[in-house]
């Protein structure tokens, strides 16, 4: 680890023990919340394991709301996501989450601003904490941490994409891993761990496709498309959360015809990021992510148990 990281690292453990020591004033919700977070800057899977908890959630008629910090928008202060809006408004992934699962997503500078916002517009239902493992100042009832292999051997900032040394995974009820993975190549003894699998719904694609991504991790995405038998006839990475402009579409145009390609694909937050740009990129296929969690039902049944075990500690110790 290197001098900046060792800094940083410090400052994290500081923070960390601030809040334990409850120096740091943590702040409750009436409803339950459920956070969804990780350890690193993205790529971990979050919004479309956030998308499939709440297809869960929805299929149980349990009603719950989205708190997001709304990364990347324009407009600041606590406001409820418009489908119809636009990512500059609201951000690429909260309005992402709210298209897909039609349910009321909350975005905010601070995510208990935002839950008090959702309480009183929707009741104190459960909330659904998006990226939210290291925003410790709202309560969480249920913590759930995605991990990757990729983690394990990275480090922490500047040098790495670790916001949080491998060591935080103790504040997590839950780790999640791909399915595809052995237990021992994970420091997580004695941890709950929950399996998904990751894959993507190509659906009808061109047959030589320019493939373009804003994402944390484009090699993931490039390479899905290829096991699925798609061939690209070239390939173009954008920053994470990009906000396209006529000057990318251009580029891209041009790409496809210096290449002979018959089409463009991207992913689900990249169409969301190019807005009405997008009718300029026709054919364009966005490729949405499939999450399956296995056993789906134990491990739902198992969050909600725990949540309700705890509400009953709260109630005891404050009669």
């Amino acid at each position: 680890m290197n001098l900046l990281s060792s800094i940083y690292g410090i400052g994290v453990m500081a923070r960390n023990a601030a809040y334990d020591r409850g120096i740091c004033s943590v702040h409750s919700l009436n409803g339950p919340v459920v956070s969804v977070g990780n350890l690193s800057v993205g790529g971990s899977g979050k919004t479309p394991f956030v998308l499939m908890l709440g297809e869960q959630l929805k299929q149980r008629g349990i009603p719950f709301d989205i708190l997001s910090r709304g990364y990347g928008r324009q407009t600041r202060g606590v406001a409820q996501v418009d489908p119809i809006g636009t990512a500059q408004q609201f951000g690429d992934e909260p309005l992402l989450m709210s298209r897909r699962l039609q349910a009321p997503v909350v975005v905010g500078e601070s995510r208990y601003h935002a839950g008090l916002f959702a309480e009183r517009t929707f009741g104190p239902q459960l909330h659904l904490l998006d990226d939210g493992f290291q925003h410790r100042s709202l309560a969480r009832d249920f913590d759930i941490v995605l991990l990757t292999p990729q983690d394990v051997q990275d480090t922490l900032l500047p040098k790495g994409r670790l916001r949080e040394p491998l060591a935080s995974l103790a504040r997590a009820d839950v780790v999640v891993l791909p399915s595809d993975t052995a237990t021992d190549e994970f420091p997580i003894d004695g941890k709950r761990i929950w399996r998904i699998t990751r894959g993507i719904l190509p659906g009808k694609i061109p047959e030589r496709p320019i493939v373009f991504c804003g994402i944390a991790r484009p090699q993931n995405f490039f390479a899905q498309l290829r096991a699925a038998g798609i061939q690209p006839a070239a390939e173009a990475v954008y920053h994470d959360h990009h906000s396209y402009t006529s000057g990318d579409i251009e580029e891209l145009l041009e790409l496809g015809r210096r290449s002979h390609a018959d089409g463009f694909v991207t992913t689900e937050k990249d169409l969301v990021n190019l807005g009405t740009l997008a009718a300029n990129l026709a054919p364009l296929t966005a490729v949405p992510v499939k999450m399956e969690l296995e056993n789906a039902g134990h491990a739902i049944d198992t969050m909600l148990s725990i949540i309700q075990e705890r509400k009953r500690e709260r109630i005891h110790l404050t009669s």
